[in-house]
């Protein structure tokens, strides 16, 4: 099992919708890195549900993939903010996940504590510059965060 973080603005879809949902495709995404990792997930993955631009931002809960290698249905909807008009159902240039609520944290860990208890070499989302929505985390990085949710 792979550990990753995956962003969403809580304005846009947050930890409560996800919770409400229990599940949902993470569509939507259109960088080409983020695009290679979501197509590096497997069925079982977790996935850290980071709040960004929130005040303040931070990890708020923990998600499983439940399905993976998942067409992205906005690449062709021409009234979607993440329409692709190279994208034909045929050829399909984007590729999601689905994913699924496991637990919302007692409390968030806000990205001033990420900051304190990691480097930038630990967590890609402390790089100066990285703007990526998607992430690996290592294992045991991983296991560092899970603690930090239970104090």
């Amino acid at each position: 099992m792979a550990y990753w973080l995956m962003k969403s603005e809580p304005s846009v879809y947050g930890i409560t919708d996800l919770e409400q949902d229990q599940q949902t495709l993470w569509d939507g995404v259109r960088n080409h890195q983020a695009r290679q990792f979501l197509q590096s997930m497997q069925s079982g993955d977790r996935a850290f549900f980071y709040h960004s631009n929130a005040k303040p931002p931070g990890i708020v809960g923990l998600m499983q993939i439940i399905a993976s290698g998942v067409v992205d249905p906005t690449q062709f909807d021409p009234d979607s903010d993440y329409h692709d008009p190279k994208a034909t159902p045929e050829q399909p240039r984007w590729y999601t996940v689905q994913v699924q609520f496991l637990q919302q944290f007692p409390q968030m860990i806000t990205l001033a504590e990420l900051k304190q208890s990691f480097t930038a070499e630990d967590l890609m989302i402390l790089r100066r510059g990285n703007r990526l929505s998607v992430t690996p985390v290592e294992p045991q990085v991983a296991e560092a965060i899970l603690q930090l949710c239970s104090r």
